[in-house]
């Protein structure tokens, strides 16, 4: 009876946990401000981080009277995927039309980063400000506030003093502050915000960007560091696709002479080892076929040897040492035997690689 009973329990429980939502990203929305629905998207195109975009969104809810929405599921990618919040009070005669072109001016959203794991949380801070706080148990999920609040933090810098040479002087220390930041995360998404953000052509800091791409090896670590994370990605592919147009951009000369030499280097790679190949076939062909003296071989099939050596065919010896075909045929198995061989290409491979 308690087997059974224990039985009952352990079903039980696999049956709750089964049924039991693995993510959890809920929160506040001021109803009286923002009265329509809350979206859920998933960001795979990170040039795509701000806006409403149809294609990413996997759920939209409306909140209850309170304000409060929830989002719960098991359906998310196991690893850590860029994921937006957000609120818009588009009409509906311009919804669709705001929502195709990716832009709203009356909107409010909150970037993270989350898994299929994970439990977010959008509190309402002082005066019922929303999205400004997030609680989660991935450490990873929050650190697009800081991003953003290193971004704001170098704007008011370079709004106080709008000098050219101000800019020149910061610019690179904000880059700096940035990738070691984004480095200190330990998570790729992370940098990849960063990345978008310094390589968008629309950016004070885009010539500053590429003026830094020429010699910091950072670009190329970053991609080292999304291949190994997350070698699959959408993510990966579109930045390692983007990092080499801007090389290119900056020097075309450099990235055709590196492909060029690439591609001659593996077709010597490739020859190199069809010819090693090669020549291992025939050492091993060699090694197998006995080594013989000539002196066991009659007067007769020494002349029908040295006549295949000179690629003579049967009848072509028949008529030089005026015998029959059939005859030859008899002389040539004979010398087969006595050579180790069964084909007239070994007896060619047997004397004229000795």
């Amino acid at each position: 009876m308690k087997l059974h009973f224990l039985l009952f329990c352990i079903i039980s429980l696999s049956v709750c946990k089964l049924s039991y939502a693995q993510y959890e990203f809920s929160g506040y929305v001021n109803k009286n401000e923002w009265p329509d629905e809350v979206y859920l998207s998933i960001i795979e195109d990170y040039r795509k981080i701000l806006g409403i975009y149809p294609e990413q969104i996997i759920q939209k809810i409306i909140p209850d009277s309170t304000g409060y929405f929830e989002f719960a599921g098991d359906n998310l990618p196991i690893t850590n995927r860029i994921y937006r919040i957000q609120v818009d009070n588009c009409s509906n005669n311009h919804k669709n039309r705001a929502h195709l072109n990716g832009v709203c001016t009356d909107t409010q959203e909150i970037l993270f980063i989350a898994n299929n794991n994970d439990k977010v949380t959008l509190p309402f801070t002082f005066d019922k400000e929303m999205f400004c706080k997030i609680v989660s148990n991935n450490e990873k999920s929050n650190a697009f506030i800081k991003v953003d609040s290193i971004i704001d933090e170098m704007r008011f810098a370079f709004g106080n003093y709008r000098s050219k040479a101000n800019h020149k002087i910061n610019s690179t220390k904000w880059i700096k502050t940035l990738q070691e930041f984004g480095k200190s995360t330990d998570e790729p998404l992370v940098e990849l915000r960063i990345y978008a953000f310094l390589s968008n052509k629309t950016n004070e800091l885009y010539s500053n960007y590429l003026e830094d791409l020429k010699d910091n090896t950072y670009y190329d670590e970053l991609l080292g560091r999304l291949q190994q994370r997350y070698p699959n990605s959408v993510y990966t592919q579109q930045y390692e696709k983007e990092l080499a147009s801007d090389k290119f951009l900056l020097d075309p000369e450099k990235v055709i002479s590196q492909r060029s030499w690439s591609s001659i280097l593996l077709i010597l790679l490739i020859l190199s080892t069809l010819l090693n190949i090669f020549l291992f076939i025939l050492y091993k062909r060699k090694k197998s076929l006995p080594l013989i003296s000539d002196k066991k071989l009659t007067p007769q099939e020494q002349k029908i040897l040295d006549l295949i050596l000179q690629d003579k065919t049967n009848k072509e010896i028949a008529t030089s040492i005026y015998v029959s075909v059939s005859t030859v045929k008899t002389h040539i198995n004979n010398l087969y035997k006595k050579l180790g061989t069964t084909s007239r290409e070994e007896v060619k491979n047997l004397y004229i690689n000795k």
